[in-house]
């Protein structure tokens, strides 16, 4: 990948890569060791913008929240390479029943927790994680708005907001002169396009927003791992991804990707990134891998150009 070719986030002066990489898997399906392996090597092949966010891994067993973002901080102490990353994190989502929302005091808190595990002074991207509609708007971006002034945090930005309350915020945010949402955390892939296409994109295209969007590979669905009801035990999500998405449309989107990666000579992953790089308004998806060698086909993702008629043949085959 060119280190050179970046797309900007939003309004923010923030440069960064063509995809994003997701960092949920640190401390959940990958351990410390490994993690700091595919941490040096993401910074190694171009891909320097890691997503992260305070609750990630809470799910897992044994886990609290807060592992992720820990097994950064380590590394960033023990590499000294702060500065060659642009580190994004998420506020909001439950830790505890008492650590959740976008109150004021509570974002002034966790802003703080984070940081201490992230072993770093400031945060590139802050994220609303979820819209929380108990506290007003201008009290949210209040507080967004003093990180950063007092140099905490570089940009914010929205994460699963629907498209009447992201364009809330953003009236919000200038009628008070406070810092706006630069970026938008959608879920989008080539299966899942409805909720996006329908509202969300016009709003993000209209105020110049960055889309950094998520499940950017319907959960390994859009990689061609699983193309019968046998291959639901291929992962722990293998279940739901094939009750989800193993349809008729979703055949049709993978022949679709099948052919056009032949004649590429790449994957269905590489294609399905492709597709989403070419998209308008689309700044840098989402993706994840837990080993080298899954990260090498997401690097040549950023390589692949599609022609015009590849993409309208990828459109057709996932219309909603």
């Amino acid at each position: 990948m060119n280190q050179n070719e970046t797309r900007q986030l939003g309004d923010s002066g923030i440069q960064v890569p063509k995809l994003t990489f997701g960092g949920n898997v640190f401390g959940w399906t990958v351990d410390q060791e490994t993690s700091f392996s595919l941490l040096d090597a993401l910074l190694e092949k171009g891909l320097w913008f890691i997503d992260t966010a305070d609750v990630y891994s809470r799910w897992a067993p044994g886990n609290k929240g807060g592992e992720s973002e820990t097994i950064i901080g380590k590394w960033l102490k023990q590499s000294g390479k702060r500065d060659r990353i642009v580190l994004a994190t998420k506020v909001g989502m439950e830790l505890t029943p008492e650590k959740q929302g976008l109150k004021p005091q509570y974002i002034r808190q966790a802003v703080e927790d984070s940081l201490r595990r992230l072993q770093t002074d400031y945060i590139d991207l802050y994220q609303a994680h979820r819209d929380d509609e108990d506290t007003p708007l201008a009290e949210t971006l209040g507080a967004f708005d003093s990180l950063i002034k007092e140099g905490k945090v570089r940009a914010i930005g929205a994460s699963n907001y629907n498209a009447a309350r992201l364009q809330e915020a953003l009236e919000t945010s200038e009628k008070n002169g406070l810092a706006r949402y630069e970026t938008l955390q959608p879920e989008y892939n080539l299966y899942d396009r409805q909720g996006y296409e329908s509202a969300l994109e016009e709003v993000a295209i209209k105020h110049g927003l960055g889309v950094i969007n998520y499940y950017s590979l319907a959960s390994g669905f859009l990689s061609g791992k699983y193309r019968s009801k046998e291959d639901a035990g291929k992962s722990p999500r293998g279940q739901g991804v094939v009750e989800k998405y193993l349809n008729p449309r979703g055949l049709k989107i993978l022949s679709a990707l099948d052919d056009i990666a032949d004649s590429h000579d790449a994957t269905p992953t590489q294609v399905a990134l492709a597709w989403q790089i070419a998209r308008p308004g689309i700044t840098a998806p989402i993706v994840s891998a837990t080993s080298l060698q899954q990260l090498e086909d997401l690097v040549k993702a950023t390589q692949l150009f599609l022609s015009k008629q590849e993409i309208a043949e990828l459109n057709q085959a996932s219309a909603w």
